[in-house]
């Protein structure tokens, strides 16, 4: 039996799925290691047209784009947020903050999806924000405290029973007892030494004292890396808050990554940050810098114990960047070749609501980068949110997606010409 709901429906329910669901779905995890059915047959698909579909393009035509582009609904996707396209180009995964990751999948190529439904229903998933594929096809989400590993995803994906083994298994990414709520939306990204590299945000608004040993030794408020196989793990980059999206310079394989900063010290400061990493062990800041080179208030006036890499763009105080991804396509003009499109996702606590659009940054030969709007108008004039972008991808025919999990949506930005 399918189930098949319409969008407004899916996304009524969603914010109870993770409660009911995870009480229903056992963890099926060995058996699927095994080669084994669940007995699972069930989806569930969501709607793509409808009422709730119009009300969204009605939206999109209120969004500012340079000349020559062009903005459409892609799909309707429940709490849509960090994306990763299939190598093949058969099926975009998207990942949630709730216990879902939706396969969408655009079966005529007419750049619009067709189709869009659970990814192995057979599964339990927990906050699995975070999918990314290696270039040979193996997909891996990172979960609160798992990642998973689906070595055939685009091949299987059509099955409720998917291939499936733990690269990291529960409760081993962070101890238990660090679980918590806040700052667990995980994103991982393979790097161009073949290893994946997560981020695991620290829970705390600024972490306090008697934690950063801990912290430190696992990787909590950096970015980890680690082997294919889940051997090897290290820590790589130190003093980060929440980074919520990362990813490789084309050209010098450098990470670049954004991080959310530290709430509660006013509408205007500290600036957010995108962040650029030249070396393994780098230090950027956190606790003792809130964002920028501002100093947090629990530990003004210490001495920083470390050197610190201050950030590559300072961005407006608390648009929340998150999700990025460098521009390698062909479609846009030659401007973009290799700049970053990343996502604002637009503050809670600030008394006037910034960010909900998405950035471009160029990146000179230098090094230096310069962010600026791309796509805005997702707050609108009486400083409502009509969306809230959350990442970007790009998709094979130089076309990037941008996810939303206020709309519950994925968009297309393509380029036409002037």
């Amino acid at each position: 039996m399918k189930r098949i709901l319409t969008s407004a429906a899916a996304l009524a329910i969603s914010a109870g799925m993770a409660a009911a669901q995870g009480a229903d779905v056992p963890d099926n995890l060995e058996k699927l290691g095994q080669f084994k059915t669940t007995g699972t047959t069930e989806f569930t698909f969501i709607e793509q047209g409808g009422a709730y579909a119009e009300g969204i393009k009605r939206t999109l035509e209120k969004i500012k784009l340079p000349d020559g582009f062009k903005i459409e609904l892609y799909a309707v996707v429940p709490d849509a947020r960090h994306m990763a396209v299939g190598p093949q180009g058969i099926v975009t995964f998207v990942g949630t903050r709730k216990d879902k990751v939706w396969s969408v999948t655009d079966r005529n190529k007419d750049r619009i999806a067709d189709e869009v439904k659970d990814f192995a229903p057979s599964l339990q998933f927990a906050i699995p924000n975070g999918p990314c594929f290696s270039k040979d096809g193996f997909l891996y989400i990172a979960e609160q405290n798992r990642v998973l590993l689906f070595p055939a995803a685009e091949f299987f994906y059509e099955s409720p029973d998917v291939a499936a083994f733990n690269l990291v298994a529960q409760g081993d990414l962070i101890p238990v007892d660090e679980e918590s709520y806040n700052h667990t939306a995980r994103v991982c990204k393979i790097g161009p030494d073949n290893k994946i590299y997560i981020s695991l945000g620290q829970p705390f608004n600024v972490a306090p004292q008697e934690k950063l040993d801990l912290y430190s030794e696992w990787g909590i408020g950096g970015i980890i890396r680690m082997n294919l196989d889940g051997t090897g793990r290290e820590v790589y980059t130190y003093g980060v808050r929440n980074s919520v999206g990362h990813d490789f310079h084309p050209v010098t394989g450098e990470l670049w990554w954004t991080d959310n900063q530290v709430d509660g010290m006013g509408d205007d400061i500290p600036p957010g940050e995108l962040n650029h990493q030249t070396a393994m062990g780098q230090h950027f800041g956190h606790p003792w810098y809130g964002g920028g080179d501002v100093r947090t208030n629990e530990y003004a006036g210490q001495d920083v114990p470390v050197e610190v890499v201050m950030p590559a763009v300072e961005t407006i105080a608390h648009a929340a960047d998150l999700g990025m991804t460098f521009y390698t396509g062909n479609m846009f003009p030659e401007k973009y070749k290799n700049a970053i499109f990343s996502a604002q996702h637009g503050s809670w606590n600030r008394t006037e609501p910034v960010g909900a659009r998405v950035m471009v940054t160029y990146i000179a030969e230098d090094g230096t980068a310069t962010m600026e709007p791309f796509a805005e108008g997702w707050i609108d004039e009486n400083g409502e949110y009509l969306g809230r972008p959350v990442d970007v991808a790009q998709l094979r025919d130089g076309s990037i997606l941008v996810s939303d999990d206020l709309a519950g949506a994925v968009y297309r930005i393509s380029y036409e010409g002037m």
